[in-house]
């Protein structure tokens, strides 16, 4: 069972449950602050020649780094960039730590059904999509784009019509070019496009193809924005208080974490990756001493996965399993871990065994992790007081 839980809070608060766990967290932004997926005019205020990047003032404290080369080469637009120019760039990574925001002019715009890619002319088909659905959506892309612009078929265009998809591609179009035209007039550092005005959208627009059993909020005007897409129940207290959410939370900032069968887990963030470390602890199993370490790697990897979604972790990560010396144990685990982490609806791309006999993963980091949002609570709570 999925719920998604909505505050009428200010900022905004969202938790996701699932068969009644917190699994995901996300709090609004103020207006200072840019957050992944928006579209901002930016200024270039430095380019560094020897690193193929430029530095982009875009509102924040920090100047935003933006590659001259996309990733895609699909993408079309590679005008060279001079010190002062004016540049229309969306926030794939948000500001954390020391470092800028991930910036990049392959902007994207979200649907239900596509990924509108108005700089680019790549057409795909989500991963999660099956094989036969995907192959022919992807063919129906390749016809709607003509070479025009990019298009990546989203999940939910497995139960959609294509006159649903080619009225939303239509729309997009329109938001595109209002936004270009709008970009012409703006000043620098303006969020033309904002995902957290849109936090909820968007996050039913990622679980709902997964399933929704109910959205449970104080806001009656969730009622009205959610009310078409499922059920929702509109209650008088705040849901996330009413849930222990707050309590939850506190538990989620800690190093160690403790699984049913006695064994634990211990979570560090460091600065270039996170690192899990799966421990018998006080498990004492009662079958032959190799099943025994399976079971409880088997039993960490949903944990390791509602973690990493709860304290959104991202970018590299190693966790060190029990030593297991059965090559078929080894393989359940991994087929386990990667069951686990099928309801995450941010990438991730399990690479399997270091020559250590660690499990290495990479997930894609778009917002600052739990303990980072925390930290900057704090922070604005003390310059409050």
């Amino acid at each position: 069972m999925r719920e998604i839980l909505v505050s009428r809070a200010s900022p905004r608060e969202i938790a996701v449950m699932e068969n009644g766990r917190l699994c995901e967290y996300m709090r609004g932004k103020d207006s200072t602050v840019r957050s992944a997926g928006d579209l901002v005019l930016g200024r270039v205020e430095r380019v560094i020649s020897g690193m193929d990047a430029a530095f982009v003032s875009i509102g924040e404290e920090r100047n935003g780094f933006l590659p001259l080369k996309e990733k895609s080469d699909s993408f079309h637009g590679e005008a060279r960039l001079r010190s002062g120019d004016r540049v229309l760039v969306q926030i794939i990574r948000e500001a954390h730590g020391e470092k800028g925001a991930f910036l990049s002019r392959d902007c994207a715009l979200k649907g239900e059904y596509v990924l509108y890619m108005p700089m680019n002319r790549f057409v795909g088909a989500s991963a999660k999509m099956e094989a036969p659905c995907a192959d022919r959506w992807r063919q129906w892309g390749r016809e709607r784009a003509a070479g025009q612009f990019g298009l990546v078929m989203r999940t939910a265009c497995q139960t959609a019509e294509s006159d649903a998809v080619d009225a939303e591609i239509a729309q997009l179009q329109h938001t595109w070019q209002q936004l270009s035209k709008a970009a012409s007039a703006a000043p620098v550092g303006a969020v033309l496009l904002s995902e957290k005005d849109a936090m909820l959208e968007n996050l039913m627009k990622d679980y709902l193809p997964r399933g929704v059993d109910a959205v449970i909020t104080d806001d009656p005007s969730i009622v009205e924005a959610v009310g078409s897409m499922c059920p929702v129940r509109l209650v008088e207290a705040d849901p996330l208080q009413t849930a222990g959410v707050p309590e939850k939370l506190h538990e989620a900032m800690q190093r160690r974490v403790w699984l049913k069968s006695g064994a634990n887990l211990v979570i560090d963030e460091c600065e270039a990756l996170t690192v899990i470390d799966v421990n018998t602890a006080k498990f004492t199993g009662k079958q032959r001493m190799e099943q025994n370490l399976t079971k409880v790697n088997r039993e960490a990897c949903a944990e390791i996965a509602r973690q990493v979604r709860l304290r959104a972790l991202g970018g590299i990560l190693i966790i060190d399993m029990i030593d297991m010396t059965e090559e078929r144990d080894r393989e359940a685990v991994l087929t386990a871990l990667r069951e686990a982490f099928a309801q995450d609806r941010e990438k991730t791309v399990i690479h399997g065994y270091t020559s250590l006999g660690l499990i290495e993963m990479t997930r894609r980091r778009t917002r600052i992790s739990l303990r980072e949002m925390m930290e900057q609570s704090k922070k604005r709570s003390k310059v409050e007081a």
